[in-house]
């Protein structure tokens, strides 16, 4: 998230798909306890399998294990809330840590993506104990027969097709939606279906509901579901009726997760003007979890929602106002979450990427919190700006250090390694790119280091601007730690570009990181060029 941008105004339940043909569904079992593979997604060159594990029994169940081939010509390229294992094509998934027990009578689903077409699983065991009980099946020999894979449809088309891009793979690729968009910028859900970038995206974050008194609460009720669309700019060409029951962005964002099933909507709380009531949340955690759950899981969007984001600005340190919480207070919180939201539930958090020594990944036990969230998104930008009027310049989202820079630990890496370190998995990390510009005025010098009279002037605020400006206005004239800068006239700017993201991913994908995430959707060009590039360096 831009700093400035919060100041100013400042992953999962599973939503019902509509297909043309009726889900494949393969059920095993041992015993009482059942596992179901289904088809939810299939258009040809890949797949997404939905698997739920259901306790039968009267008692609990505090794990399970599954283990099951795969016919040739599919594999599974990613998988979520199971940790999956292969040899060959042979495949096991076990429950993970965050996951709580099943209850008799009780679910859990968990899915992946796959190569090729679907093809139902051969040779399932859960718990060790064979598919349809007896002795376990082999896992060498394929059975003579294999369930059908395909079933003819028995329902109409959708009204509205499925996208022609299949949904990414095994990386995540989150970006911001920024509810005040719809205003002066005039950007809506329509733009990220028109621009390509649905289809690009694994997750929307939808910013940012507000934490006042310690409770989650709405940020922008028009923007966010009373606002009337035209057909015109409704993402599905349809226009909002008087007395629909919900309207506004919730509806949108309902309307594009109906064209790309793949997608799904986080919603964020917090951010850097509305972080002040995290400090009486974590006073009553289980409170603060109640209220969120009733926000997010409301019916009126509650499909809409797969999940809450926690921004807070900052734990046990100062940010817009100072938290003093203590150590354990994020840690608290997320815990709440995850026990309120349950194991089907995304729980994700934005988080410091301050990376120097002393700093504020110092001041809060985020690994401590990791086994509770999906993954931890460090804000690997707005390091460096003209928040410091006078400089010295520097590339506000530097992904390494480098000789002169303003202050040691203050670049992505240092606060990867810092999160590794602490024992955060590389796989539950996101690398943060920022889809604007930082800048500076009354500057004469055109390499990093360079005096400034002050901040750049901007579109919507000084010192700050989209990609989409910036490239025509001022292009870059030099990359030094891994980003860009330019210098036009006396202004000087920092920013990413398709090239600088393309190495940035390259970054993550060599230190086995789970993805990226950005800030935000509309400071990209109409045709999302910064999305492509992370797409397509992500793999």
């Amino acid at each position: 998230m831009k700093r400035s941008l919060r100041r100013a105004l400042w992953a999962g339940a599973v939503v019902a798909v509509t297909v043309a043909a009726v889900p494949v569904t393969t059920a095993f079992g041992a015993g009482t306890v059942t596992t179901t593979f289904t088809r939810a997604q299939d258009w040809g060159t890949g797949h997404e399998t939905r698997v739920t594990v259901t306790n039968g029994s009267s008692a609990a169940i505090s794990t399970w294990r599954i283990e099951f081939d795969l016919p040739s010509g599919t594999t599974i390229s990613s998988a979520w809330d199971a940790d999956v294992t292969s040899s060959g094509n042979h495949y096991v998934a076990v429950k993970k840590s965050w996951a709580g027990g099943i209850a008799p009578g009780a679910s859990f689903s968990w899915g992946y993506n796959g190569t090729g077409a679907y093809k139902a699983p051969l040779n399932c065991t859960i718990n060790g104990a064979a598919c349809g009980g007896g002795t376990p099946p082999p896992t060498t020999t394929p059975p003579t027969t294999t369930p059908p894979t395909t079933t003819p449809p028995t329902t109409p088309p959708p009204t509205t097709p499925p996208p022609t891009t299949p949904p990414p793979g095994g990386k995540k690729v989150v970006g911001y939606f920024a509810e005040w968009g719809v205003y002066g910028r005039g950007y809506h859900v329509k733009n990220i279906q028109t621009s390509g970038s649905a289809a690009k995206l694994t997750h929307i974050l939808y910013a940012f509901g507000n934490t006042t008194g310690g409770r989650c609460s709405i940020g922008d009720t028009y923007a966010d579901y009373e606002k009337a669309y035209t057909a015109a700019e409704s993402v599905d060409g349809v226009a909002d009726t008087w007395d629909q029951p919900l309207r506004g962005s919730f509806n949108q964002l309902r309307k594009l997760k109906q064209m790309n099933p793949h997608l799904k909507v986080i919603w964020s709380f917090g951010g850097w003007t509305w972080s002040g009531g995290f400090t009486q949340a974590a006073q009553n955690p289980a409170a603060f979890a109640e209220s969120c759950h009733n926000l997010v899981e409301d019916p009126r969007w509650a499909d809409v929602f797969d999940g809450i984001d926690v921004d807070w600005e900052y734990p046990n340190a100062c940010g817009l106002t100072c938290d003093t919480s203590g150590p354990n207070a994020f840690k608290n919180v997320i815990s709440a979450l995850r026990s309120k939201f349950g194991s089907n539930a995304l729980v994700t958090a934005a988080i410091t990427a301050d990376g120097s020594n002393g700093g504020k990944i110092d001041a809060t036990d985020y690994a401590g919190a990791i086994g509770n969230l999906n993954w931890l998104m460090p804000m690997t930008y707005d390091y460096f700006g003209a928040f410091a009027a006078q400089g010295p310049t520097a590339p506000h989202s530097p992904l390494t250090s480098y000789t002169g820079i303003p202050q040691q630990g203050f670049n992505s890496d240092a606060a990867i390694q810092k999160l590794k370190s602490k024992g955060v998995p590389a796989n539950k990390l996101l690398l943060g790119i920022g889809f604007y510009g930082r800048g500076w005025t009354g500057v004469t010098q055109a390499a990093p280091g360079g005096s400034a009279t002050g901040a750049a002037p901007g579109t919507y605020e000084a010192g700050i601007e989209d990609y989409k400006v910036l490239k025509n206005t001022c292009p870059t004239t030099g990359t030094i730690a891994g980003t860009a800068y330019a210098k036009c006239g006396s202004n000087w700017w920092s920013y990413d570009t398709p090239s600088t993201i393309n190495g940035k991913m390259t970054y993550a994908n060599n230190q086995g990181l789970g993805g990226a995430f950005f800030w935000e959707l509309s400071g990209d060009t109409s045709n999302g060029e910064l999305i492509g590039a992370i797409k397509g360096g992500l793999g």
